[in-house]
């Protein structure tokens, strides 16, 4: 995951306002018109402010995610919330601007300032401090959340989202699955009511900075209007909903060889039978759904440890991946900063994280690495981030991120994807490159994990969209959130759902307040990179197999699109590394087309959809 520097330097909550600074605009002050020159004026202090004050969030961040004590969060919680109110309250300033005539880099830095901000707070300063504390409450509720059953000598075994989390990867017992499942999403019927007053209070902090209501406003960061975006990812799903329904229908038909008469022939799949809570990545039932006699062999956690590579080593060799792109090699801070073991002697924040800390060269990542093909995998991924992050910095302040949400998790996962069997016999990894007559087993494996999130990645956000807009009720929510699993997963919850239930909220990202469809355009873009760049390197054979390592044709090419930072429309940033404007999620039919293939087979006489 990266840190997306930007506007606010970190994930944004709301926060009660204070005066931005000492800046008084004559215009302001008066009631006035205002001009382009103070337009200016205000943006350079806006600029200079919150690049000081991000700095100092991130540091303060830092020090909590890698020495986690209740002093560490105090300060670290202290600094956001005043980086926050300090970038609500220019945001809310910004309006003032609106409808003038302004050079287009002003006019987008003003634009980006207002559209930035996840949870815009209402100006009533005690609605403001309401809403904080409703999503630090809705949270706390998450976090505590557990499932209890009786244990061993008739005491109650509770089991928090973790061990919850194993027990769904592993268990192959239908009833545990069950009530493990309607334990944890038990979860969503408390936090029901302040959701609701969530949805009111971050809808006026929304309309408060001219938009419709917060969906309108989350939606508003792509370049084109809302109701277009909303568009716009539905387009890109019916492209890639026919090879959805072929997986589907398979696993259906395996998982039914396991569960009988549990999972129907025919219609959607019990939700508490795909190895995950929320049955958003079915990677953890592969040995159940493998096809027969797939096994590449190709174990590289093995090989790493054969090969005696360290965790240091490790993080050389992905560095070794960018520089043979033509990228420089990482800062000297870079190594003697980043957590890259996790210490024996405090708690720090394992999950793997990629930093930016002074817009600039202060780059690191923190992983608690351990010697695994998964990790090897995340340590390109979390490089990826930094080397993004290092090519925008000469960008000014409000033009430091990626050029949209989706594209910085989808870089990373763009150079996971060139982790293939011929970049691993490259660097003497492995001695020789499987048959291609065992791709389908790889190609199932990625499937089960990428392919199946993108339904649910569009889910949790139409969901809220829907909410926000008032289009959903909160008498019908809950009914509706399965409609849209149904709709698009072709999923439906193992047990029946009481009228006070509230299943969305048993998924952290929605009581966190975190949006959702970044992550969906993270998936599709990765492969519509990862088909260009290898393209441009001149790497023929099936996409799935091509790698841009050693590639610095490749390497310039995402150089020039990857130091634009976010002062361009998104679409400029895409035609420089696919030479296409438009999204497009064809390439993902490519990636998998022997898959799609093998499926057809498997899948001749067998219902297909729901």
């Amino acid at each position: 995951m990266g840190r997306q520097r930007g506007i606010l330097g970190a994930w944004v909550l709301a926060g009660p306002l204070v005066l931005a600074g000492p800046g008084v605009w004559p215009s302001l002050a008066q009631g006035g018109k205002p001009t382009a020159e103070e337009a200016r004026k205000f943006i350079d202090e806006v600029e200079t402010r919150l690049a000081e004050m991000s700095v100092e969030t991130a540091k303060a961040d830092w020090v909590k995610s890698t020495h986690i004590t209740d002093d560490t969060e105090f300060l670290s919680a202290a600094a956001n919330r005043r980086q926050i109110a300090v970038a609500m309250d220019y945001a809310k300033k910004a309006t003032r601007f609106d409808g003038l005539d302004l050079p287009p880099d002003l006019a987008r830095k003003l634009a980006l300032l207002k559209v930035s901000i996840d949870l815009p707070a209402p100006s009533d300063e005690r609605k403001a401090k309401e809403l904080t504390e409703t999503v630090a409450r809705m949270e706390g509720g998450y976090g505590k959340g557990k499932w209890c059953r009786p244990g061993p000598g008739g005491k109650e075994q509770c089991l928090d989202l973790n061990a919850l989390g194993k027990l769904m990867a592993e268990s192959r017992n239908e009833k545990e699955l069950r009530e493990a499942w309607a334990g944890w999403h038990a979860v969503g019927a408390p936090l029901k009511q302040d959701y609701l007053r969530y949805v009111e209070l971050s809808n006026q902090g929304a309309r408060d900075l001219g938009f419709k209501d917060l969906g309108a406003m989350w939606r508003s960061r792509y370049d084109m209007p809302p109701d277009a975006f909303a568009k716009e990812v539905d387009r890109l799903w019916e492209q890639v909903r026919p090879l959805y329904l072929s997986l589907h229908a398979y696993v259906r038909k395996r998982l039914r060889e396991t569960y009988g008469e549990a999972v129907p022939a025919k219609g959607p799949i019990p939700a508490h039978l795909l190895g995950n809570m929320w049955a958003q990545q079915w990677g953890n039932i592969y040995p159940l759904v493998a096809p027969k006699d797939a096994d590449p062999g190709l174990d590289v956690t093995t090989r790493l440890k054969a090969k005696g590579l360290t965790e240091l080593e490790m993080v050389r060799t992905g560095e070794r991946f960018f520089a043979s792109l033509g990228f420089a090699a990482l800062p000297q801070s870079f190594w003697q900063r980043s957590l890259f073991v996790k210490p024996r002697d405090r708690e720090v924040v394992c999950h793997a994280s990629a930093w930016d800390v002074d817009n600039r060269d202060d780059l690191r990542i923190k992983m608690c690495i351990e010697i695994t093909g998964e990790d090897f995998d995340t340590v390109h991924h979390e490089l990826g981030h930094n080397f993004y992050q290092r090519a925008y910095n000469q960008q000014p302040f409000l033009f430091l991120g990626s050029a949209h949400d989706g594209f910085h998790e989808a870089i990373g996962d763009t150079v996971a994807l060139s982790i293939t069997p011929a970049y691993l016999k490259q660097i003497g990894l492995i001695d020789g490159e499987p048959d291609p007559s065992k791709d389908v087993g790889l190609l199932m494996q990625l499937a089960l994990d990428k392919l199946a999130f993108l339904p649910f990645g569009l889910v949790v956000d139409q969901w809220r969209w829907k909410l926000l807009s008032g289009e959903i009720t909160a008498e019908n929510a809950n009914a509706e959130w399965w409609k849209l699993r149904q709709k698009y997963q072709g999923i439906a919850p193992p047990v029946s759902r009481g009228p006070d239930a509230f299943d969305a909220c048993a998924k952290y990202h929605v009581p966190a307040n975190v949006p959702y469809t970044r992550y969906f355009l993270a998936h599709i873009l990765q492969f519509q990179f990862h088909k260009a760049l290898t393209d441009t390197a001149g790497v023929k054979g099936p996409v799935n197999r091509r790698s841009i390592y050693g590639s610095k044709a490749a390497g310039d090419r995402l150089k020039r699109a990857l130091e634009m930072g976010l002062s361009r429309p998104w679409p400029d940033a895409m035609e420089a590394m696919t030479g296409q404007r438009q999204m497009d999620a064809r390439a993902i039919l490519d990636y998998f087309a022997p898959l799609k293939k093998w499926l057809d087979k498997q899948n001749k006489g067998q219902a297909i959809g729901w």
